[in-house]
């Protein structure tokens, strides 16, 4: 898939899938929600707002309030990808999310998730 076909998948259809699959592991969709926010800085009444709306996966990431700078730490594979070896920076965003939203469906702990 190309990246601009990527970053135009829309945020809202995306985020019920990552609660899906979270949620099929036993977890909450206010882990995964802490999960996004922890990462993009949105707050709880930003990021429902973002679930409402329509925005594409690079609206969501570049409205994002504050991109935590512990987000460097997360390293591993996503898709056989190298999370830490993705070059472009929405895409590496992206698969950030994704490498959290697939440990936290693993049983991690969540102050692990969140690299404290």
């Amino acid at each position: 898939m190309k990246l601009e076909k990527v970053f135009a998948i829309k945020w809202a259809s995306l985020y019920p899938m990552y609660v899906k699959k979270a949620v099929a592991k036993g977890r909450t969709a206010d882990e995964v929600d802490q999960v996004i926010r922890w990462l993009t800085g949105y707050t709880a009444a930003g990021l429902r707002k973002q679930n409402e709306g329509d925005a594409d996966l690079e609206a969501f990431f570049g409205k994002a309030p504050r991109y935590n700078p512990n987000a460097a730490l997360i390293t591993g594979m996503v898709c056989g990808v190298r999370v830490e070896d993705v070059e472009h920076p929405l895409m590496r965003q992206i698969r950030q999310l994704d490498k959290l939203v697939d440990e936290l469906a693993k049983g991690k702990a969540m102050e692990k998730i969140l690299r404290r």
